[in-house]
């Protein structure tokens, strides 16, 4: 949540906001789970922020905001709240040892010039004739400047490596912060945001002359969700994304695209080896028995349906995940359970 929500649910106005969200989702049919909730805090808490603004246009559209849409709308936006929170945060500390580290530097500064104007006089001085007692006085002098000097040079040590430190620390921080933001809390594959940043990122650049991207949705998984659970339906999820997650290591990317559909992309490997490693995949999710954790009762199996696509020479991002979405399509319009190529697809113009 953004600070002000989190002050406002925290204050005598939270009932009246928490009224507000749950009469909103009541008016629009919107379950309210706790992702719904939250989202729809955020709509009555501050209804002209972004994410307000688009569900709004959603809801005026006539879409019905489904646990797919709720999770594809906080990826999304409340993500990159919490993001942007996070690196203002860490940005004032890393600020605030910036600032130490030049007051530091200054000190240190400082104490070089008086030790060098000290040097000079005690040069000038010892140019002339010169007695024994001044003699000692200018040693005495030049040896209470050097220890000054040293202090101050350990002093400036040690803060510069106790900064070092923290700012490592705020750095290593920020990168936790990043990969939580791009990863799906539930399966722990990159989420939506990573896929499109890296599909965008593929296409842009054009550094692979070859880009294989696959789209993958469980079969009939509502009916299974509605069946057994939520619970038993983040089970088959988690299932599904460690298979995939073992084909997908880098350079390739595995990812939860949204509700029970996943996105793969594979840098510099041709569609017919992308198309042996799906039907893989493919087989061995089915071959496994699932059982309910809760009671061992016996799941069935679980399949999966795939669409793949290799990318055209300046083919945008947008394009190439069209193409493998209708080869999806016609796989599940095929019977389920079986990987189509976008190559083989007659795209309608």
């Amino acid at each position: 949540m953004t600070n002000d929500i989190e002050v406002s649910v925290r204050s005598p106005q939270a009932y009246a906001l928490a009224q507000e969200a749950l009469r909103l989702m009541e008016l629009h049919g919107v379950w309210p789970t706790p992702l719904n909730y939250e989202l729809w805090l955020h709509v009555a808490g501050d209804p002209a922020s972004p994410l307000s603004q688009e569900i709004f246009r959603l809801v005026n559209a006539g879409e019905t905001i489904t646990e797919e849409i709720s999770e594809s709308l906080a990826s999304k936006f409340i993500l990159r709240l919490k993001l942007n929170d996070e690196v203002r945060d860490a940005g004032l500390k890393l600020t605030r040892e910036l600032t130490s580290i030049t007051d530091v530097i200054n000190e240190a500064q400082n104490a070089q010039k008086h030790y060098s104007q000290t040097l000079q006089a005690a040069h000038t001085d010892m140019a002339v004739d010169v007695d024994t007692g001044r003699l000692k006085s200018l040693v005495t002098d030049l040896a209470s400047a050097t220890q000054r000097v040293i202090q101050q040079h350990n002093s400036l040590e040690s803060r510069l490596n106790e900064s070092s430190r923290e700012v490592s620390r705020l750095r290593k921080h920020l990168d936790q912060v990043r990969m939580e933001a791009m990863t799906d809390a539930l399966t722990n594959l990159a989420n939506r945001k990573s896929f499109d940043e890296a599909l965008d990122k593929f296409c842009e650049t054009n550094a692979e002359p070859v880009l294989t991207l696959a789209v993958i949705d469980i079969d009939h998984f509502k009916r299974f969700n509605d069946t057994w659970g939520h619970q038993t339906g983040d089970q088959v999820l988690r299932y599904v994304a460690s298979v995939l997650a073992r084909m997908g290591r880098p350079p390739r990317l595995a990812a939860r695209y949204g509700g029970e559909e996943f996105g793969m992309i594979f840098p510099g490997e041709s569609i017919d080896t992308v198309e042996r490693l799906l039907n893989e995949a493919r087989q061995e999710i089915s071959s496994r028995v699932l059982k309910r954790r809760s009671t061992n009762e016996d799941l069935g199996t679980v399949t999966i349906s795939a669409g793949l696509a290799q990318r055209t020479a300046g083919e945008d991002a947008f394009d190439l995940l069209d193409r493998a979405d209708k080869a999806l399509y016609r796989s599940k319009n095929a019977g389920r359970n079986r990987v189509t190529c976008a190559d083989m697809v007659q795209d309608a113009a």
